[in-house]
This record gives structure tokens, C-alpha cells and sequence, in this order.
């Protein structure tokens, strides 16, 4: 599943006055149920708009655990209005929550990358799906109240805003919780989440009365050990968040156990065997056609300019990660390959590149060694201005001395 992100939501046609007269719970049903299938939202449940008193208490420990990373935007104020769906759409009834499986290919764990390529998650290799699946749910909400004939109140969310999709697809019965905190549905947890807050009255699905059981295969599979106990993530350690979502430096202690991830990362759904045994390919096409971004030329990442980044990945999700983000990544999996053929590119990034940048180049280019990175790092050290580069550049250094020490 993707990470969570912020965003804008939708908002249907608002009348003063419409509280779901005149239509039955039943006969609302039938319609969604019927429109759902034209727009091939195989997987749809209801729940009721009433707070989501789980979810806020979990939301809230997490918060106060410090496991949500440095996410500005992730506060109290935002679990308190994502838990009340009637403060998001006053007259509220239902939630329907929906799932779009995005898997491009049948299940099965990737080949490695080509020579210094990074690795990029599953969700990304299509289009983006915010505009795919929020497009769906107006669809959705339209038809709706032309088959109803009148007028439906909505909003829509699609990993953005404050809704708890994850909580929201649980109580509608959708999925389940995973132990790695993702929702196993009949497609696996390769499926995108959105919402439709609406004010019909439709009769409520209940919640799956299933578990992984004893299962534990996802928590060692992690390569940072970011699931620190059933159905607890430390964001602060997972990959999709330290490649996506933080804007700092990568904690140098985590920076070899990020591997080949240069976006995200899949390993702890590759390994449930949900998923091993319901993967199914998706049927959207901008989710099949041919996928540019299964993998990424680190070397060409590091040389684009702004406009070029902007051009590359137009509608796409890996936007998301900034072109310096992405760079910073590309530094990390290129010292973790270590392959020296790597040190033209990454000398270029510690010269002309944004400090977090030169940053991860230096450390990089210490995790290599050779001639050419030790030059690198040494021309470096006399001419940065920036002290946090400077540190990163005078540590470089101070490895290669030691493993020359030592050889």
C-alpha cells in the first residue's frame, strides 16, 4: 500500500437541505452496488459516518510514541477531525469505502535491478493514483444521484486529507489488518484505499472476523526492523517513509539496511502469503500499461535538473519524493551497490548538488573508496561551506583512513 500523503479533497453538489428522504437504505444500496461494478470498483463496503473511536485511540498512541516521523502536518487536531466524519461532511451517514488492486503482473518477487538501478515499490510503476481513483469516486458520487434522482452530498478521499482510510476499509469490511499495518483484502494489500463520505443511509457491512493468526512473516522481512510488534510501525525506521515522506538526512545507521529502495519498498508484502496466494494483476489500465518505473538509472537521477525531474515523472506518484529526495536516495543505494563505476556521478553530485545532496554523495563516496572518491571528498573538504556536509565529507574521509588502516 502506499504511504500516506496530504492533498485536496473533492466535494460533490451541496444543497442546503438533503438528508437522504425519500430513498430506502435498501434500494441506495442496490444503486451503489450496481453503479460500483460499471466502474470496475470490485472491492466496496459501507460503514456507518460514526466517529472511529479505534482508530483515533491507536492514531493518538502512535502520536504520542513519537512513531509518526517528522510529519508536520500529522497532529492531534488532524486525528480528531479524521475520526469525525460528520465534521468533515456535515449530515453524514455512510462512508463507502473501496479498493483498486494496482499489482502490474502476477505475484512474484522482482529479478534485481539492472547494474545501478534502484528498486522502486509497486504502487509507483503506473500512474498516479489520486487522480485515478478520485476520478472513480466523483464518477461514483454522480451516478449516484442521477440514479437516485437527487441531488448526493460528498467527499471524497484517496490517501489524503484526515480520513483513517485504513480504519474506514476495516469497518467496512473490506480487508483486515495485516501485522504489518497494511489492509489484506481478497486482492492481497496490493490495492489503493479511497472513500466516499455521502450522506444516503446505506446499510452497514460488518467488519471481517479475520486474522493473520500466528503469522509473523512480515516482521523479520523488514530490512529496518520497522515493525516493532504486531500491527506497530516505527515510521521513523520504515523505508517507504525515510524515501518518500522525510525531507532530512537518512540517519546514518540506516542508510546500508535501505539496500536497493530508492522509492519505497515492498518486502513485507512480498513475503505475506496473502498476498502470495491472491495477488491477483490489476484490471485498471493505468495501473497495466507498460511501466516505466520499475527501476531507476541512479546515475541519470543525479544529473536532472528541476524541469527535467518534472518531465520525467509527470503523473507519477514518485513525484511525491522531490527531486532532492530522490537524489538523496539514489546516493544511499549507489554506496550500498558498491560499485565504484558509480564515483564519476556521485563526484559530480558532491560538487554541484543541494546540501542534502552533497551529503549522502560524501557518505557514498567513503562506503566505495578508491582513488577517484577519496580526491573527491578531500577537493570537497576545502572549498563546503556547509557545516552538516562538511561533517558528512570529514566522516567519508575518516572511514576510508580506517579501512585503509586495516588493509
Amino acid at each position: 500500500m502506499a504511504p500516506s500523503s496530504t492533498g485536496n479533497s473533492a466535494e460533490g453538489p451541496q444543497p442546503k437541505e438533503s438528508h437522504g428522504e425519500g430513498v430506502s437504505p435498501s434500494r441506495a444500496r442496490d444503486v451503489l452496488t450496481a453503479c460500483a461494478q460499471e466502474l470496475g470498483l470490485a472491492l466496496v463496503g459501507v460503514t456507518s459516518a460514526a466517529r472511529f473511536r479505534r482508530g483515533e485511540r491507536a492514531a493518538r498512541e502512535r502520536l504520542g510514541q513519537g512513531l509518526m516521523g517528522a510529519l508536520p502536518w500529522y497532529t492531534e487536531e488532524r486525528i480528531r477531525r479524521g475520526t469525525r466524519p460528520r465534521e468533515l461532511l456535515p449530515g453524514a451517514r455512510s462512508i463507502v469505502a473501496v479498493a483498486m488492486a494496482y499489482l502490474p503482473q502476477p505475484m512474484e518477487r522482482d529479478a534485481p535491478p539492472g547494474p545501478l538501478h534502484g528498486r522502486v515499490a509497486r504502487y509507483a510503476w503506473g500512474r498516479d493514483y489520486h487522480s485515478v481513483l478520485k476520478k472513480r469516486l466523483r464518477r461514483l458520487a454522480a451516478m449516484l444521484s442521477e440514479r437516485l434522482d437527487r441531488p448526493v452530498r460528498s467527499r471524497v478521499y484517496v490517501d489524503d486529507g484526515p480520513m483513517l482510510d485504513r480504519e474506514a476499509a476495516r469497518r467496512a469490511g473490506i480487508g483486515f489488518f495485516g501485522k504489518n499495518t497494511n489492509i489484506l483484502t481478497s486482492a492481497g494489500s496490493w490495492v489503493f484505499l479511497g472513500q466516499l463520505i455521502t450522506d444516503l443511509d446505506l446499510p452497514p457491512d460488518r467488519p471481517l472476523r479475520k486474522s493473520c493468526g500466528s503469522c509473523t512473516q512480515c516482521m523479520p522481512a523488514c530490512p529496518t526492523g520497522a515493525i516493532v510488534a504486531p500491527y506497530v510501525i516505527d515510521s521513523n525506521r520504515c523505508i517507504a517513509y525515510l524515501t518518500i515522506e522525510h525531507r532530512g538526512p537518512i540517519p546514518r545507521k540506516l542508510r546500508p539496511l535501505i539496500g536497493d529502495h530508492v522509492f519505497g519498498c515492498d518486502d513485507c508484502q512480498e513475503v505475506c502469503p496473502v498476498n502470495l496466494t491472491r495477488g491477483e494483476p490489476a484490471q485498471e489500465p493505468a495501473f497495466r500499461a507498460p511501466q516505466a518505473f520499475g527501476s531507476l538509472d541512479l546515475r541519470e537521477l543525479l544529473d536532472l535538473d528541476e524541469e527535467a525531474f518534472r518531465q520525467r515523472f509527470q503523473g507519477s506518484p514518485i513525484r511525491r519524493a522531490t527531486r532532492v529526495g530522490l537524489q538523496r536516495n539514489a546516493c544511499v543505494v549507489l554506496g550500498n551497490l558498491g560499485d565504484r563505476a558509480a564515483a564519476p556521478a556521485l563526484a559530480r553530485a558532491l560538487q554541484q548538488g543541494e546540501p542534502p545532496v552533497r551529503g549522502h554523495a560524501a557518505w557514498a563516496l567513503g562506503v566505495l573508496g578508491g582513488t577517484q572518491a577519496t580526491r573527491a571528498l578531500q577537493d570537497a573538504l576545502a572549498t563546503e561551506q556547509d557545516p552538516w556536509v562538511r561533517e558528512e565529507v570529514a566522516e567519508a574521509l575518516a572511514t576510508l583512513s580506517a579501512t585503509a588502516a586495516t588493509t
